[in-house]
């Protein structure tokens, strides 16, 4: 007898107030056999829902997956994008220097140098309004600007040069057959005159000089003070007060530029000036 006939015949039973078989009574309240197959043991067995019910466990509903969003190219791979479509097309044009790949490499350069000038000309307006960005406001360079920066650079370093000779002395190495000391020596005479700084002259090779008369010949200075062997002629400061040794240079100076090192030397530190 199907399930559905077996549960008509209870239904008919219990109105005319007759007991159930025990045969269709066992038929209704345990599951079917093809609803125990779509089923679960416990779900449809064990727990005996009777007829009223659909012996047939839900599926789960499938796990909703959300695509991934692709995400916006950056602004470095857009650039890196740019530079390899100019390089295949440079390479392409030398490679097939045909009217066609000349034409696309010269117009993709062009859209290229003027998103440079664009970028060039924003870059300028910026500098232009947030004086922090201004490096122009440190070290001028306009004519007008740079003339008055240059005089009170000047002004500062007179004032610190007037009182060097305190504590300061020089050094001055140089050799009766070096040509370029004979260029130096009057520059480092009129500069230690001038501010009054003490100069000790001392010859690498013995001869005498014309400027400094009271030289003195070396006797080992050089390697104590770290200077270049053999390198004339050349200049140091000696630190009184530290006892150290200030390398300026080697070579022909202007007596400005001789004056500038030295007072970078002694008075600014390393980065403070830039």
């Amino acid at each position: 007898m199907s399930a559905r006939r077996t549960r008509t015949a209870i239904m008919l039973a219990a109105m005319l107030g007759q007991a159930v078989p025990s045969a269709a009574q066992d038929a209704a309240t345990l599951p079917s056999a093809a609803a125990t197959e779509a089923g679960d043991a416990f779900y449809c067995g064990e727990r005996r829902l009777g007829y009223w019910f659909y012996c047939v466990r839900p599926k789960p509903s499938p796990p909703q997956t959300t695509e991934p969003k692709s995400q916006a190219p950056t602004a470095t791979a857009a650039l890196d994008a740019i530079t390899a479509t100019l390089r295949e097309l440079k390479a392409r044009a030398i490679i097939e220097p045909t009217p066609a790949n000349v034409t696309a490499y010269i117009r993709f350069q062009r859209e290229q140098l003027d998103r440079a000038s664009l970028f060039s000309d924003v870059w300028q307006r910026a500098i232009w309004q947030d004086p922090g960005l201004d490096y122009t406001l440190e070290r001028p360079v306009g004519a007008v600007a740079k003339r008055q920066w240059q005089d009170a650079r000047a002004a500062e370093r007179d004032s610190v040069m007037a009182h060097l000779g305190d504590r300061y002395g020089l050094f001055y190495f140089f050799a009766q057959t070096c040509g370029a000391c004979e260029v130096m020596s009057p520059i480092v005479k009129a500069v230690a005159d001038r501010w009054q700084l003490t100069v000790r002259a001392i010859s690498t090779d013995g001869g005498p000089s014309r400027h400094f008369p009271n030289y003195t010949v070396e006797s080992g200075q050089r390697p104590r003070m770290g200077l270049e062997p053999k390198i004339t002629p050349a200049l140091v400061l000696w630190d009184s007060e530290a006892k150290r040794s200030i390398p300026i240079g080697y070579g022909v100076l202007s007596a400005d530029e001789l004056q500038d090192r030295i007072f970078l030397l002694t008075s600014k530190e390393a980065g403070h000036d830039f």
